[in-house]
């Protein structure tokens, strides 16, 4: 017999609520570890489009798709994403509504929003409630969107430049009225929690001792009134602190 095609469709089963459900999935066998990624999207053609732009590159994997975002989470147990790529506004749940679940669920799963709206408050709602990792929109080019889950795979955050200019303009507070809420030396710490540097290694960079970072670290986060290292990020993004 013959080995089976590289790539192969075929139905996942799995039950909610008593009854079962079934979703299409692909199995892609290649070698190495490449980065799966869920979809959801309530338009099919959206989602077909991402799989010819994603599939066939060797660091992405479709592990799995649906248009219906209540099924979702129960599709994701089994399958195990690296990433989920969701949109925002779907009727049933949202996107926001489906990336709480997953963060509550799956706390190490990263989070992609891909929407037509980088509206400020919707985008804010996604950061602050939700704690995504990024959010870009549906008129990105191939090579953007490959750029953002690379990012985000390898730990850090991506915003489409249109969306952080429309967070920009949500703001409503002048920027020396809220940088005179930070001290310069939390300022400098802010920055460091940027370039994505843990508490050990700000601690060495500013010569500080690291419960002096916590401490500090306490301090931005009220200030700011964040609650997350995307909303802080996000924040200083807008106040142009960094």
């Amino acid at each position: 017999m013959g080995q089976p095609p590289r790539t192969w469709n075929r139905c996942y089963h799995f039950c909610t609520s008593g009854w079962c459900r079934k979703i299409k999935y692909i199995a892609m066998r290649k070698m190495g570890k490449p980065i799966n990624i869920f979809i959801v999207d309530d338009h099919q053609i959206v989602i077909d489009g991402l799989r010819s732009l994603l599939t066939g590159v060797d660091d992405f994997n479709i592990v799995g798709y649906t248009t219906t975002p209540t099924e979702a989470v129960a599709a994701m147990a089994q399958l195990q994403p690296d990433i989920l790529l969701t949109d925002v506004m779907m009727p049933g749940m949202t996107g926001q509504q489906l990336s709480k679940q997953v963060r509550a669920r799956f706390p190490h799963m990263k989070i992609l929003a891909l929407s037509m709206s980088g509206q400020g408050d919707i985008v804010d709602e996604m950061i602050n409630d939700a704690d995504i990792n990024g959010y870009v929109l549906k008129n990105i080019g191939k090579e953007e969107l490959q750029k953002a889950i690379l990012k985000i795979a390898a730990g850090g955050i991506y915003f489409s430049e249109e969306v952080l200019k429309e967070l920009e303009k949500q703001s409503h507070i002048k920027k020396e009225t809220e940088e005179a809420q930070l001290t310069q030396r939390e300022i400098e710490i802010v920055r460091l929690i940027e370039k994505e540097m843990g508490n050990k290694e700000i601690a060495e960079a500013l010569f500080i001792s690291e419960r002096t970072v916590e401490t500090h670290r306490k301090n931005i986060f009220r200030k700011t009134q964040t609650n997350s290292v995307i909303g802080l990020v996000k924040y200083a993004y807008e106040h142009k602190l960094i």
